[in-house]
């Protein structure tokens, strides 16, 4: 059912952004925190856009032998991994270290969405299709942001903050090992080869 697979994308592209924000908007506000002052958050924040950069150039490459659905389920993993790092580990040098590998494992996860519309819909449909699924991914962005901070005012934990986008990120990662599984089963695994 396309219309499935579609809106699967869709909450997939919440749920990994509002994993993705936790970090990302709040590192500086974590940091300070953390009585490390706000300037450490910023050069943390500046560190993992840079890796971002890398992540996105290094994960086209990738996209291209294993596809965008397997690229969105590792990056989705490895994301995860980064989140749960943040949990255990809050010295100066070991923040440094996982803004570092988040910006790595997070920056090809959201280009990998307009692969997986190419691989799996019409071409005709593709404009339509890609531009839902990243204003979708803007707005889990925005809703993470504020989530993040609504959770650390309701609990005064960054911690809990944390855990939620985890979980957050949990439901992209198991909407992605939904769509492989049910794609192996109907089609032989690997991109669709353009016409």
């Amino acid at each position: 059912n396309p219309a499935l697979v579609f809106w699967l994308l869709v909450v997939a592209g919440v749920a990994c952004c509002v994993g993705m924000s936790m970090p990302q908007v709040h590192i500086v506000a974590y940091c300070t925190d953390l009585g490390y002052g706000a300037a450490r958050g910023a050069e943390m924040l500046s560190l993992m856009l840079a890796c971002g950069i890398v992540s996105r150039l290094v994960s086209g490459a990738i996209c291209d032998r294993i596809g965008g659905l397997r690229t969105l389920l590792l990056g989705s993993f490895l994301q995860g991994v980064a989140l749960l790092l943040f949990l255990p580990f809050d010295g100066l040098v070991s923040l440094y270290l996982i803004s570092a590998l988040f910006g790595l494992f997070q920056g090809g996860i959201v280009p990998s969405y307009a692969i997986i519309v190419r691989e799996y819909f019409p071409p005709a449909e593709a404009g339509a299709r890609v531009g839902t699924v990243i204003m979708f991914t803007l707005f889990g962005m925005a809703l993470g942001g504020w989530m993040s901070g609504k959770v650390f005012d309701l609990t005064g934990s960054y911690q809990a903050a944390f855990v939620n986008g985890i979980a957050w990120n949990l439901l992209n990662l198991s909407i992605a090992v939904f769509l492989l599984r049910r794609t192996m089963r109907q089609r032989p695994a690997g991109p669709v080869q353009p016409a």
